[in-house]
C-alpha cells in the first residue's frame, strides 16, 4: 500500500556498510540517529551500525505530528514537527517513520502518513506567529475554514488577495495578521521579542513534548518563542541550558526577557519578578511570581535556581 508518495510500508531508504576505526565517539542519543541495526550515514566511521542510510527529505503536511521514542501511539512523546517543517527520514518501519527533524537535530518517530517528499511541496515563505491560523476557502472571513494551523507552522504563500487582507496558499487562504515571513523582522503588536510571543501563549495547555500553540512544554515554549525572533535554540531545558544566553551576574536584577533554569525546568522572565512558563502544576502556560516556582521546589533540592541567562 502505497503511505507516502513512493514511499511503501516496509521500504527502506538506500544502505550502505561501513568499517569503524578508533573508539566510538560519546553522542547525545537525542539528537544522534542511531539504533541497533541502523544509523544516519553521516556517523559512519563514529558510531559503529550494521548498516548506514543516507536520509531522505521530507516535510510535515500535518498540522503537526507527534514525535516519540518508539514507532507507537502507547509510547513517550519527545517533540513534536510542525507543518511545513523538515524531516530527515532513515527508516519506515510499518506506518511509523523514524529519522530526525532539520531545525533542531531531535530523533525519533512519528507518523509516515504526515509526511511529503520535499520535492513534492513547495518551498515554505511564512510562518503562523499569531497563536493560531485559519486556511479559508475563500478570501473572506465569512468563507468555510480547511483547516487550522498552530503558531510556528510553516507555509507557502503566493499573491496578495484582491482586498489585501489575505495571502493564498496551495490550499485556501490565510489572514496576513497571522503570518509573517520566514526570515523577516517578526513583530506582535509592534513588538519582536521573545518575551512578547510568550505572552500571546499564556492560557496554552501543557502538553509533554508539545511546541506549538496548541499545548507546549516549558522548554517548547522556549524554542517556539526564540524560533520566532529567528533565534535557533536546541530542544531541551539541559540542552537549551548550555546553548542560550550568557550568564547573568549574581549582583544583577532579573528583567524582562531573561531565562530562569531549574532541574529539568525553563522558563522567561516578564519582568523582574513574574515569569512566565509552561507548566505542570498549572497544566498551561502561565505567568506567577517566581518566588512561586521557588518555593514549590522539594526541600531536598538544594539549588531550585541552576542559571539566570540573558541573550546578547
Amino acid at each position: 500500500m502505497n503511505i507516502v508518495g513512493d514511499i511503501k510500508a516496509g521500504d527502506q531508504v538506500p544502505r550502505a556498510k561501513f568499517s569503524l576505526h578508533g573508539p566510538e565517539e560519546d553522542f547525545d542519543p537525542r539528537t544522534t540517529a542511531h539504533r541497533g541495526d541502523l544509523a544516519d550515514i553521516a556517523l559512519a566511521g563514529k558510531l559503529f551500525a550494521p548498516h548506514y542510510a543516507e536520509a531522505m527529505p521530507m516535510r510535515c503536511a500535518a498540522p503537526k505530528a507527534m514525535i516519540r521514542k518508539n514507532g507507537s501511539k502507547d509510547h513517550e512523546a519527545v517533540s513534536e514537527l510542525l507543518h511545513g517543517e523538515d524531516f530527515h527520514l532513515l527508516d519506515v518501519v510499518g506506518d511509523w517513520a523514524w529519522g530526525f527533524c532539520d531545525h533542531d537535530g531531535y530523533v525519533g518517530y512519528l507518523p509516515v502518513h504526515a509526511l511529503q517528499h520535499q520535492h513534492k511541496t513547495a518551498q515554505p515563505t511564512h510562518l503562523v506567529s499569531a497563536r493560531a491560523a485559519l486556511i479559508f476557502i475563500a478570501p473572506d472571513v465569512k468563507a468555510g475554514v480547511i483547516k487550522r494551523l498552530p503558531m510556528g507552522a510553516r507555509l507557502a504563500c503566493g499573491e496578495q488577495s484582491a482586498c489585501g487582507k489575505f495571502l493564498k496558499t496551495g490550499k485556501g487562504y490565510v489572514h496576513i495578521r497571522h503570518v509573517q515571513p520566514i526570515g523577516a523582522k517578526l513583530v506582535f503588536d509592534g513588538s519582536n521579542s521573545s518575551i512578547d510571543f510568550a505572552e500571546q501563549l499564556i492560557g496554552a495547555p501543557y502538553l509533554w513534548g508539545g511546541r506549538s500553540g496548541d499545548g507546549l512544554d516549558c522548554s517548547g515554549l522556549i524554542q517556539m518563542v526564540l524560533g520566532l525572533t529567528g533565534q535557533a535554540a536546541p530542544r531541551d531545558a539541559d540542552q537549551q541550558l548550555k546553548a542560550v544566553g550568557s550568564e547573568i551576574a549574581t549582583d544583577e536584577d532579573l528583567k524582562r526577557g531573561d531565562f530562569v533554569f531549574f532541574p529539568d525546568h525553563v522558563g522567561i522572565m516578564a519582568d523582574g519578578d513574574q515569569i512566565i512558563h509552561a507548566n505542570v502544576h498549572w497544566m498551561r502556560v502561565v505567568a506567577e511570581p517566581l518566588s512561586d516556582v521557588i518555593a514549590r521546589f522539594d526541600a531536598d533540592v538544594e539549588q531550585p535556581v541552576l542559571a539566570r541567562k540573558r541573550l546578547g
